[in-house]
């Protein structure tokens, strides 16, 4: 089985068994999903959701933390990681929103990438699940899945991007982001399966024996 045979019965497999996706970070609207995503980095999602469940009813928009400032929002985020990093990052971004931007998150990624703490994933996510454009957000997990999969060779996280973009269609891409994300936390687990025991590498790899070591990101 090369790998555009592998893609495919990935796709097969992932479509059967996640049909229907929900996005797993909660918010409001554009604004909060970048917020969640960003405290998402080195964090939970359940954890980003535990804490913003209680910060969006009331602060959702970038001028909302333009008035509460830093030291207010490391507050409201301390139980997050590194909350202090996070914290400057979201004071800044939102001023830069509303001086640069009419207070609205910008829908490239080049704008995106420019604001304080937004990455490429961070932007992709954004671009993919609040404005609908086909992208794919690669994290460590999708990034070592990739690699146990024989999807790619797993030198670089931007050549992880570049080789699943290749392999999938653009139409599955904002699906199959999340679905590979809950696969690999159901099925796939890092200490658990090992390229040994779940269905997509029993059946891309039914001669494998020994457990698949993968290369960070």
């Amino acid at each position: 089985m090369n790998e555009i045979q592998r893609a495919k019965t990935i796709l097969k497999i992932l479509n059967k068994t996640y049909p229907t996706i929900k996005v797993p970070l909660k918010s409001r609207n554009v604004f909060t999903l970048l917020i969640s995503v960003l405290l998402s980095a080195q964090c939970t999602d359940i954890n980003v959701n535990n804490v913003t469940k209680n910060i969006y009813p009331k602060y959702h928009r970038p001028e909302h933390f333009v008035r509460l400032g830093r030291k207010k929002i490391e507050r409201l985020i301390k139980k997050i990681g590194i909350f202090r990093v996070k914290a400057k990052s979201i004071y800044n971004l939102s001023k830069i929103l509303i001086n640069e931007h009419s207070g609205k998150v910008p829908k490239t990624f080049e704008e995106l990438e420019k604001l304080p703490g937004v990455g490429h994933k961070t932007a992709s996510v954004v671009m993919s699940q609040g404005f609908g454009f086909p992208a794919f957000a690669i994290d460590t997990h999708i990034h070592r899945l990739a690699q146990r999969w024989g999807l790619t060779n797993g030198k670089s996280v931007i050549q992880t991007e570049k080789d699943l973009k290749k392999l999938f269609p653009k139409k599955n891409w904002n699906k199959l982001h999340l679905q590979i994300i809950y696969y690999g936390r159901e099925y796939c687990k890092a200490r658990d399966c090992y390229g040994l025991t779940c269905k997509i590498c029993t059946t891309c790899y039914p001669n494998r024996k020994k457990p698949v070591k993968t290369l960070k990101a």
